[in-house]
C-alpha cells in the first residue's frame, strides 16, 4: 500500500514540475508587438535559462526538490491516525480478542495490514504458541514489536532531513565551482578578460547558492512538522496496542 502511495505523490510533484515549466515558459512569452515609442523592458530570465546557467548541479538540485514534494505528499497521505491504528480495525480486533478468535483475527489483520495489524499479529502468535498466556513475557513480546514499528513510522521522516541537509551543500559545490569559474576566467588572461564571462561564474555561484537554500529551507519546515506528527502518531499506537493487549488478558482461559 505504501509503495501505491509513494508512487502516487512522484508522480503528482512530477506533474506539479511540469506545470511549474509550462507555466513559466507561457509567462515569458510576449503578449503583443512592442509600439514604436516603447522603450524595451528588463529581461528576465526563464527557467530553462537559470538552470543552464546554474549548471549541472542545477538538475540534482531539481531531482531533489522532485523527491522532497513526493515525500511531502506521501506523508500527508500515509501519516495518518487511519492508516496506523483504524479506529474501526481496533474495535473490531478488540472484540475478537476477547473471544479469542484468533483465526479471524488473522484475516482481519491481514485484509488491513497496519502497525496496529502487525502489533496485534505478534500478540496472537505468542498466544498461540503457548497454553498459558504469560502477562510479562506478551508485554514484552507487544512492547518490541511496538517499537519497530514506531522505528518505522518516525524512521521515513529521516528522508526529508537529508534532502534538506544534502541540498545546501549541493549548493555550496555550485557557489565554489562558479567562482572558480570567474577567477580562472581573471586568471588566464587579465588584459583579454570579458565582463559577460565574469559574470557568468558569478552568476553561477549565486544560482546554485539560492537553489540550495530554496529545496532545503521547506524541507527541514517540513520534516520538523512530520517529525512531531509521527511521534504523536507513535502515542497513538501505543494506546491502541494496549487496549488490544488489555482484550487479550480479560479473557484469558483458566
Amino acid at each position: 500500500m505504501h509503495q501505491r502511495f509513494l508512487s502516487l505523490a512522484l508522480c503528482l510533484s512530477l506533474a506539479c514540475l511540469v506545470g511549474l515549466c509550462i507555466g513559466t515558459l507561457s509567462a515569458q512569452e510576449p503578449v503583443g508587438p512592442m509600439s514604436a515609442g516603447e522603450a524595451p523592458g528588463p529581461q528576465q530570465m526563464s527557467l530553462l535559462e537559470i538552470v543552464e546557467a546554474g549548471g549541472r548541479l542545477m538538475y540534482m538540485l531539481g531531482a531533489m526538490s522532485v523527491l522532497a514534494l513526493a515525500f511531502v505528499i506521501f506523508f500527508f497521505m500515509t501519516l495518518r491516525s487511519g492508516q496506523i491504528a483504524p479506529r474501526g480495525l481496533k474495535e473490531e480486533l478488540i472484540s475478537k480478542m476477547r473471544g479469542r478468535q484468533f483465526e479471524e483475527v488473522r484475516m482481519v489483520c491481514g485484509f488491513r495490514p497496519c502497525p496496529l495489524s502487525a502489533v496485534t499479529l505478534a500478540a496472537v502468535d505468542y498466544a498461540e504458541s503457548v497454553p498459558r498466556v504469560e502477562t510479562p513475557v506478551l508485554k514484552d513480546i507487544v512492547e518490541g514489536e511496538g517499537a519497530r514499528q514506531a522505528s518505522l513510522i518516525q524512521g521515513r521522516t529521516q528522508y526529508l532531513l537529508d534532502i534538506a541537509v544534502i541540498s545546501p551543500m549541493v549548493g555550496l559545490l555550485g557557489t565554489v565551482l562558479g567562482m572558480l569559474r570567474a577567477f580562472n576566467t581573471v586568471a588566464l588572461d587579465l588584459a583579454k578578460v570579458k565582463p559577460m564571462y565574469l559574470a557568468q561564474g558569478v552568476s553561477q555561484a549565486l544560482i546554485t547558492t539560492a537553489a540550495g537554500l530554496m529545496v532545503g529551507i521547506p524541507a527541514m519546515v517540513f520534516y520538523a512538522y512530520f517529525r512531531g506528527r509521527a511521534s504523536r502518531l507513535v502515542a497513538y499506537l501505543e494506546t491502541a496496542a494496549i487496549e488490544v493487549l488489555t482484550s487479550l488478558m480479560s479473557r484469558e482461559p483458566e
